[in-house]
């Protein structure tokens, strides 16, 4: 029976950043993925690598992985193709433009500057913009990358350093016993054990936490992709609306990717895909965004399988069931920039107890709270 410090079930790149950031430390790593290390949410998603707009319980995650994405090249040996080119998010109307002047105020208090732009700077700077927006929130330190090579890049690292990494190795069942945890690999006799075992296992997290007890509703999501022909450069920001829709950038080579609404997937089959006419609605809101867009080719359309809970916020943290379980799943469709600076938490709070950075906000306890607070008796 082989045993390890650590077992991470779920190669996506918040579980190979764990491999990666637990090995750093002096651990002895096992990683464990039913398909190949990014297949799934980490290497299927738009690539935006953004801090502005995210929901307070995520902007430490989200600036510590910020940092983390500024020095890629040092740490995993290439930088994925990330550029800061900032992150425009475009109001419609006086609410939105409300809505962007009191996050950045919240912003501000995690250290992150946003621009806020009239309407006549946002025309002079952008003239390639639509109609229709007046004015719009820019957090010029956002950025995107290449969602294909992150997760792979930190798996190859995490391997060279000494990680066992298994791809194509489906973790059937995993149980706690008394000095650790025990692990069956489907079509395999040997037993794994680990002390400690780090559950990243995407859309399928919740099922991996029910085995130790830990319950919470996590359901399905297959965000729909497209991407264009390679044209001369033109946009120069990731674009946003606020309250969401379309979403767009132009990556290094001069392809278009955007993406809006949802296509269909089914966990069980390991199936997923983009839907026509969500894909036809998705480009009309691209063009209606960058009008030069019109006569581009789309090329090719795509989504994958990503897990959503119920508010919308990533479950991270410490099982409330079993002593030595870590979990972080759940990202619903916005675990992308977040990924590295998960897999460093992770480690900390695997191997060192704690970690500098909060995750209040982020445990699984807060769903049982909030069913107790439904079923108990109105006084």
């Amino acid at each position: 029976m082989t045993r390890f410090d650590v077992a991470i079930v779920g190669g996506g790149l918040a579980g190979c950043s764990a491999a990666l950031h637990a090995r750093l430390k002096g651990a002895s790593v096992i990683l464990l993925e039913r398909g190949r290390c990014g297949g799934q949410a980490s290497g299927v998603n738009y690539g935006g690598v953004r801090q502005q707009g995210r929901h307070p319980a995520e902007l430490p995650l989200a600036c510590r992985s910020r940092q983390i994405w500024g020095r890629l090249a040092e740490l995993v040996g290439t930088d994925c193709e990330f550029t800061s080119t900032g992150h425009l998010k475009l109001a419609r109307n006086d609410a939105d433009m409300q809505t962007l002047l009191a996050y950045r105020d919240i912003a501000r208090d995690y250290g992150i500057d946003l621009e806020i732009l009239s309407v006549a700077e946002l025309q002079c700077r952008y003239p390639y913009l639509g109609d229709g927006y007046c004015g719009a929130s820019l957090c010029a330190a956002d950025g995107q990358a290449n969602p294909r090579l992150a997760a792979p890049a930190f798996a190859r690292k995490a391997q060279e350093l000494g990680v066992t990494v298994r791809e194509h190795c489906e973790l059937e069942h995993a149980e706690k016993v008394a000095d650790g945890f025990q692990l069956t690999i489907k079509g395999e006799t040997e037993q794994l054990t680990a002390c400690r075992l780090i559950n990243t296992a995407g859309a399928w997290g919740a099922r991996v936490a029910r085995w130790f007890g830990d319950e919470v509703d996590e359901q399905v999501m297959a965000p729909n992709m497209c991407v264009t022909e390679p044209v001369a450069p033109l946009i120069g920001p990731n674009l946003g609306i606020c309250g969401g829709s379309i979403y767009l950038r132009q990556t290094k080579n001069g392809s278009v990717v955007f993406g809006a609404g949802l296509g269909v997937a089914d966990a069980d089959r390991l199936w997923a895909r983009p839907l026509a006419d969500v894909s036809m609605e998705a480009a009309r809101g691209a063009i209606a965004m960058v009008p030069q867009l019109a006569n581009l080719l789309v090329v090719r359309t795509w989504t994958g399988i990503e897990g959503r809970m119920p508010d919308g916020l990533p479950v991270l943290g410490e099982s409330r069931k079993a002593q030595g379980l870590f979990h972080a799943f759940g990202f619903s469709g916005h675990g992308f920039q977040l990924g590295p600076a998960v897999g460093a938490v992770l480690a900390e709070l695997c191997l060192d107890g704690s970690s500098a950075t909060p995750i209040d906000g982020l445990s699984l306890g807060r769903f049982g709270l909030a069913r107790a607070l439904v079923s108990a008796p109105s006084t």
